[in-house]
Parts: C-alpha cells; sequence; structure tokens
C-alpha cells in the first residue's frame, strides 16, 4: 500500500513534450533551416526511420550505409516507396552530428534529417521527438548500433500486414531476438543471465504477457499507431519499449512479434547492473502508476 502510494504522489500526470527553439528546425544539407513537420500532419512518406543516437559517432556510420543502401536500392526497384531517415542525436558529448550530417550533404535533407537535442532525455525521449518530427505513414524505430539486420524491416512489414484489417489504422510489428535466446545464455556470464530471467519475469509479470523480447530495438508502428502510444508515453529511458506495448494493448492495437537477425555490437551504453535496477523500478512504477490512475492515456501534442 505505501508503495502504491509513493508510486500516486510521485506521478507526473501528463508531463508536457516540450521543444527547445533550437530543436524546433532540421539543418538541411547547405546549413539552412527547416521546420520540422509533426505527427499529427498527414503523412508525406511511405517511411520514416528514426534512429535514436548517443555518442554514436563510431557505430552509426555501420548502420547508416547499410540502411541507405537497402533503402536507395528498394526505390530504384519501387519508385513509388518514398522514405526518410531521421537521426535524433539525443544530446550527444561527440560528434554524432556532425557525422550524422555527412549523409545528409549525401543524400539531400528530403532523405536524411538529423534533429539535435539540447540535452539528453533518454532513448524514449529521443525515439518520441523523432517521430513527433516524421512524415511516414509507417514509423520504424531502429538502433544506431545496426545489431539489427536492416533489411530484416521486410520481416516485421509482414508481420504488420498480417494483421489486417486495422483497427482505427493501428498496428505495431516488432522485432524479436527470443529464437536467439539459448545461444546469448551461453555467451553471459550467470549473473547477466540472471538479471535478464529477472526482467523477463518482471515484465511478463506486470506488464506485457504476449511479447517475449519488449527489448528489441526494431519496431515498426504505423503512423497512427505512433501517434497514440507515444502520446500517453512517460517512460523516456530504457524501460520506455514497456511502457509502450503496456500502452498498445490497453488500447487494444494488436501486436505482432518477428524474429529478426541479431548480433551484438560492442560499446553499448546499458550498464547492466544499474540500467536493469532502474528498469525493474520503472517496471514497477509502469503497473502502478495506471493501476492507481496516477497515469493515464491522453493524446497530447508537442509545445
Amino acid at each position: 500500500l505505501q508503495i502504491c502510494m509513493i508510486a500516486y504522489v510521485t506521478a507526473v500526470k501528463m508531463p508536457t513534450v516540450h521543444r527547445h527553439e533550437e530543436e524546433k528546425f532540421f539543418v538541411d544539407a547547405v546549413g539552412g533551416k527547416e521546420p520540422v513537420p509533426s505527427i499529427h500532419d498527414p503523412s508525406t512518406k511511405e517511411l520514416s526511420v528514426v534512429v535514436p543516437s548517443y555518442n554514436e559517432e563510431d557505430r552509426l556510420p555501420l548502420m547508416m550505409d547499410e540502411a541507405l543502401n537497402y533503402l536507395e536500392k528498394r526505390q530504384k526497384r519501387d519508385p513509388s516507396f518514398t522514405y526518410e531517415v531521421i537521426v535524433v542525436d539525443d544530446g550527444s558529448k561527440d560528434q554524432t552530428t556532425k557525422v550524422a550530417m555527412k549523409y545528409c550533404k549525401k543524400y539531400g535533407s528530403d532523405k536524411v534529417r538529423v534533429l539535435s537535442l539540447v540535452k539528453n532525455r533518454g532513448k524514449g525521449g529521443a525515439v518520441r521527438m523523432g517521430v513527433f518530427s516524421s512524415r511516414g505513414g509507417k514509423i520504424l524505430m531502429a538502433d544506431a548500433d545496426g545489431a539489427t539486420k536492416f533489411a530484416d524491416i521486410e520481416k516485421v512489414e509482414e508481420g504488420l500486414k498480417n494483421l489486417q484489417p486495422w483497427p482505427n489504422q493501428m498496428a505495431i510489428s516488432c522485432g524479436s531476438r527470443a529464437h536467439l535466446e539459448k545461444d546469448s545464455i551461453a555467451k553471459r556470464s550467470y549473473f547477466r543471465t540472471l538479471l535478464m530471467y529477472g526482467f523477463h519475469f518482471l515484465v511478463w509479470f506486470l506488464c506485457v504477457k504476449e511479447i517475449r523480447d519488449t527489448q528489441c530495438g526494431f519496431k515498426l508502428l504505423t503512423r497512427e499507431a505512433a501517434l497514440r502510444t507515444f502520446s500517453a508515453l512517460h517512460i523516456e529511458r530504457w524501460a520506455f519499449d514497456v511502457e509502450l506495448l503496456y500502452i498498445a494493448q490497453r488500447l487494444g492495437i494488436p501486436i505482432a512479434e518477428v524474429a529478426v537477425n541479431w548480433t551484438e555490437i560492442e560499446g553499448s551504453k546499458l550498464v547492466p547492473f544499474w540500467s536493469w535496477l532502474q528498469m525493474g523500478r520503472d517496471l514497477l512504477f509502469i503497473r502502478l502508476r495506471y493501476m492507481t490512475g496516477a497515469w493515464q492515456l491522453e493524446t497530447r501534442k508537442c509545445n
């Protein structure tokens, strides 16, 4: 009861998603400023790829090269296919923005856009800012490390297609590494394996029962599903994926889970013990705050 009261009293009911003035513009290939579009506007691209990036100057090029090579080849095969890649620099202290801008200059600001956040918001906060600035009818979350083979977008697209008809144009298809769990356990320490199982149990017990791998950063959402879920999102750091899927389930949004190819890339920002501890706390608060009504499923605009 005391924990419930603490969760309720300390909850921010519906935090305002505020943009700093510098975040209301993209810098184009020649240094000019373009106002960011809004998720509330009609889509003008078939696909938006949102890439949250924090100190990723070393890992980002491999991911961008693979993604843009795939997207360009797909567009040549099908000229009606249109896309954009939005790199969200989450307050990096390195040259992430500079590295990303090279791709903007090479492919043009209609295809590659760089959104530099004034301060670090956390992965969930960075993804949300990218989603709210996107033009795609479908929106793909993709990690900057390139751990998931980008061509596997076709698998998650198929998963999304198989969910049709989409209620209110809403559906989500999640890439999953669950099929790789046995191999990953063999390479991990007992301590990390224990943390992993503990986290999976908490996710299942408190929040999301139908999805085995909530944390894979390769998720495809219809525009309407992205608007509804990210508008209600409170968690901005590692556990945001769980709240996102928890919200989707509460809204009755159909969710597919699709196996994808995944390779662990060195340089992860996740610190095993402390990050898992933070995520465990966030999972408990997700459940208690929605259960007590401290958090509501409301739609809000980004200011």
